[in-house]
């Protein structure tokens, strides 16, 4: 298997929208758009390059009466769980990548990750306290498996995967936590999202002007 597909399904936001669409969406049949007066689920830009909308189980409750405020709740301690886990995760490759990359600048992009990234999860990590939520401690089986088929690269058959591998995530990163920072009813989770998503849109910046530096093909799977 390719490494750019192996965290392809990992967003840090679509886990807890899967779970809460199964609790709270209502029967096959009844009306899937919002009533009347209320307000849908946030949405990403559709114009943004290589984001997609995450869907939003509030958009699904129609004359439910919308999420309900313990709904958004568990929703915002799934997030800050999955947010710190990515974090942790994108230190781990930080660090691989200093061991396996020749190249000085994309070693140079990797601890700018390190340090954003631990950074981030010093300031998220009270707000899981407070919100009484996991803490993670290792990253998903998804991101073992990238970092273990990562070790088997080096040179720049590493730096390749590598960058591509940022750009995918930072695209997605970025579309979950913009859609956290529309919908968390926690201001501490809603902060978070808000400062998270600026790292990361400079982060996907750095990402593609390094695969533009090292001639990475980011439409070649």
């Amino acid at each position: 298997m390719k490494t750019s597909t192996i965290r392809g399904q990992r967003l840090f936001y679509s886990g807890a929208l899967l779970i809460a669409a199964v609790c709270i969406a209502p029967p096959r049949g009844l009306a899937q758009s919002p009533a009347d007066g209320q307000t849908p689920g946030a949405a990403i830009d559709s114009q943004t390059p290589g984001t997609s909308r995450i869907p939003n189980p509030a958009d699904n409750l129609g004359h439910m009466g919308g999420m309900k405020e313990g709904q958004q709740a568990a929703i915002d301690k799934i997030f800050v769980k999955t947010a710190m886990r990515s974090s942790l995760t994108e230190v781990q490759l930080g660090e691989l990548t200093l061991k396996q990359s020749n190249d000085e600048q994309v070693k140079q992009f990797a601890r700018k990750m390190i340090e954003d990234h631990t950074r981030m999860n010093e300031q998220m990590r009270p707000v899981a306290q407070h919100l009484g939520a996991e803490i993670p401690t290792e990253g998903s089986k998804k991101d073992k498996s990238l970092l273990s088929k990562m070790q088997s690269l080096s040179g720049p058959a590493y730096d390749q995967a590598y960058i591509k591998e940022e750009v995918k995530n930072h695209k997605q990163d970025l579309s979950s936590f913009h859609l956290e920072a529309s919908n968390a009813n926690n201001p501490g989770v809603k902060d978070a999202a808000e400062q998270g998503s600026k790292t990361i849109a400079e982060h996907l910046q750095m990402a593609e002007q390094l695969a533009k530096d090292q001639n990475v093909d980011l439409a070649k799977k």
